[in-house]
């Protein structure tokens, strides 16, 4: 009797498995993917996503930004922060600022939002949570070096 319950278990195990596998469609062949979000989910590949890190990370992955570059230019990266305006001369500069895990001190990257937008009507409030998902580059100004987030896209 317990070689049969065994056996009748192990069976229902077996079926349950492969009726929730959801990877064949009656003729033993493999379900093709042809959704849309699929080819949207690979258009959008983030190659550094400092919302999923620790603030240590974040401050870390952002301090190395700063520091090398050149190891970040063409990555898309994405990071959630404070809104920040700085304005000198006639320029006017956009930063998402992230706080270290102490909070006593931050670091930012510029970016430029992505298509039409008017300062200060289409920006969030300064200090404003905001996320930042754009293209790594640097640009020069003068002797100095600056890293940007272009063509980014501005959530708040």
């Amino acid at each position: 009797m317990k070689k049969l319950i065994c056996i009748l278990l192990a069976i229902l195990m077996l079926a349950s498995l492969a009726a929730c596998s959801g990877t064949q469609n009656g003729t033993g062949e493999a379900k093709a993917d042809t959704s849309s979000k699929a080819e949207e989910k690979k258009a959008e590949k983030i190659d550094i996503d400092l919302t999923a890190m620790s603030s240590t990370m974040i401050y870390s992955e952002v301090q190395n930004m700063m520091t090398a570059p050149d190891d970040y230019v063409g990555k898309k990266v994405k990071m959630a922060g404070q809104f920040n305006v700085a304005e000198v001369g006639d320029n006017r500069y956009f930063a998402c600022l992230i706080k270290d895990a102490t909070a006593c001190c931050a670091s930012g990257v510029e970016f430029v939002w992505a298509g039409e937008h008017s300062y200060p009507g289409d920006y969030p409030e300064e200090n404003a949570p905001i996320t930042v998902t754009g293209t790594f580059t640097t640009y020069k100004e003068g002797e100095a070096t600056y890293c940007q987030l272009k063509d980014a896209d501005l959530q708040f």
